[in-house]
């Protein structure tokens, strides 16, 4: 049965964000993730999925778009999705969501939560790049941003944490842990505790929590499985001519270990599942029981500035962070 688009009574504040991103809703059932956004991102969430599909397997999958206004066409997410196939863009869908703090707009991005589906979604934010802001940015946004990358890691690796949430297992408390058991790395965490010198315990951070089941072995394999996901959209940007400042990589995975180890095992029986356990921009695959429980996703978010610059060469801003943290995933996974 199709399934309508939510009206604004049925959004609720989204709770998973962990790089400050303001005004983002979900449908109740967390399957939706709604981004106050530009034209100019939407532009490029539709061209990379006409004219770049390698680029494309690796952004969230991209729902449509939403007005912010008080009416509502009634359009389901199954009619958005088969527009989106048979033209590579989307019919505007109008529905009531309110915006965010830092984006002046009447736009919304309609996209699937990569954290949807797991049991306790561990999730890192990793922000790209040494210079962070456009051509087009203010010289007030140009000097604050360039004090950011002088301060932090951007400067030497090319990225920084934007933040983290880690569960910490049933029953865990502390100042820094929130009412579900995470543990919580915010904008904050990146922007001053971490240098380069101390970078990749900050990712082991992510990565093992003994309380919550995720030893040494379970957080090695995870970390072999983001590196082949990372080492892949390298050799995409590295084929590809873009542009894109202070876009993410976003790194999920199976928080709760018990759950991850069955996941795994399961897997470990389906082959085709074991390479990602959510396969979330198959088209054809609609029975979520054939993909089995999800182990991780690797995607990059966050195109408020992106764009396709044919003859101008591959992002070597971005990429500096990205070959960065392929390295340190290299290190801790013992590849």
């Amino acid at each position: 049965m199709a399934r309508a688009l939510p009206s604004r009574a049925d959004l609720v504040d989204y709770n998973y964000a962990v790089a400050g991103h303001d005004g983002t809703l979900s449908d109740v059932d967390g399957e939706l993730f709604i981004k106050p956004c530009t034209p100019a991102e939407v532009a490029f969430y539709e061209s990379s999925i006409a004219e770049h599909p390698e680029f494309a397997e690796y952004m969230p999958t991209y729902m449509g778009t939403l007005t912010l206004d008080e009416s509502q066409t009634g359009k389901t997410v199954e009619e958005v999705g088969a527009a989106l196939i048979a033209k590579h863009s989307l019919p505007e869908v109008v529905v009531p969501i309110k915006t965010g703090k830092r984006i002046e707009t009447n736009l919304a991005v309609v996209l699937e939560n990569a954290a949807h589906g797991f049991v306790k979604p561990n999730i890192m934010d990793v922000k790209l790049g040494v210079r962070l802001w456009a051509d087009d940015a203010a010289e007030e946004k140009k000097i604050r941003f360039d004090k950011v990358t002088e301060e932090t890691t951007h400067k030497e690796l090319g990225f920084r944490i934007a933040g983290m949430r880690v569960w910490q297992g049933h029953g865990a408390k502390g100042s820094d842990i929130d009412e579900e058991g995470y543990k919580i790395y915010d904008k904050n965490y990146g922007r001053f505790s971490v240098h380069k010198g101390n970078v990749q315990e900050a990712f082991k951070n992510f990565l093992f929590s003994e309380s919550a089941g995720i030893d040494e072995e379970l957080g090695k394999l995870v970390a072999q499985a983001f590196l082949a996901d990372v080492a892949r959209i390298q050799a995409v940007l590295e084929a590809q001519e873009s542009r894109m400042f202070s876009a993410s990589l976003l790194f999920v995975f199976e928080g709760d270990g018990a759950a991850l180890r069955l996941a795994m095992e399961e897997a470990s029986r389906s082959p085709a599942t074991l390479v990602n356990g959510d396969d979330e921009n198959s088209q054809e695959d609609d029975d979520e029981d054939i993909l089995g429980p999800k182990i991780y996703v690797v995607k990059v978010i966050d195109f408020a500035h992106a764009t396709w610059v044919p003859g101008q060469g591959p992002d070597e801003n971005s990429l500096l962070g990205v070959r960065s943290v392929a390295k340190i995933l290299e290190d801790i996974g013992g590849v």
